[in-house]
């Protein structure tokens, strides 16, 4: 049995999934002070998100889908925080951008925590060396981020998470979404990402 979260809400950050949406359905929430959203695409992004940012200016983007090594400069520029780290390419890549725009974006590390061939994500057994390559490019770790395999009970997954992040010196755990995140928050997650519970089906 699940114990209750025991968690308040600013140790939980909501990042609201406005990929596929456009500006009129996400400025609804912008006008209630939601400040977290999250895009997987880095066009659809810059096609939407400046003139919104114009307006409220103190918005945070996150970068949830998988980003392609010669998308890192936008990304960099974009985005407040990147959430799936998960090669060396892309690290490189990634750091190179930084220093060239004197910006640093912190990155959660995606892992690979179904072990499926599909599936973007670090190898579990290669985390801690992954980890410290992060950090000697001088990227900011946020933390461990990964997607369960679909239509398998996510608990498992998440406390291992929880517990791969605990065992090397990690405190972020991008985990859940709207199907999964009361039990994602149970099990220690930080940030959360939904879309369907909050915008409905994506058009």
């Amino acid at each position: 049995m699940l114990k209750p979260a025991r968690r308040t809400r600013d140790e939980v950050t909501l990042i609201a999934v406005s990929k596929t949406h456009p500006p009129e359905k996400i400025t609804p929430l912008l006008e209630i002070g939601h400040r977290a959203f999250g895009e997987n695409r880095v066009q659809e992004a810059q096609g939407k998100w400046p003139e919104l940012r114009e307006r409220y200016p103190d918005a945070e983007l996150h970068c949830i889908g998988q980003l392609q090594s010669n998308k890192a400069q936008e990304a960099v520029a974009l985005f407040d925080c990147i959430h799936a780290l998960d090669r060396v390419s892309l690290l490189k890549a990634l750091a190179k951008a930084m220093d060239q725009q004197d910006r640093r974006v912190p990155c959660f590390v995606q892992v690979n925590i179904g072990d499926e061939d599909q599936k973007g994500g670090c190898p579990i057994g290669e985390v801690p060396e992954f980890l410290a390559k992060v950090r000697d490019a001088d990227i900011p770790v946020a933390g461990l981020m990964c997607l369960p395999p679909a239509d398998i009970e996510p608990a498992p997954f998440f406390a291992f998470l929880e517990k791969l992040a605990r065992d090397n010196g990690v405190e972020g755990l991008s985990m859940g979404m709207s199907g999964d995140y009361p039990t994602a928050v149970q099990l220690g997650a930080t940030h959360i990402r939904v879309g369907t519970a909050l915008f409905g089906a994506r058009g």
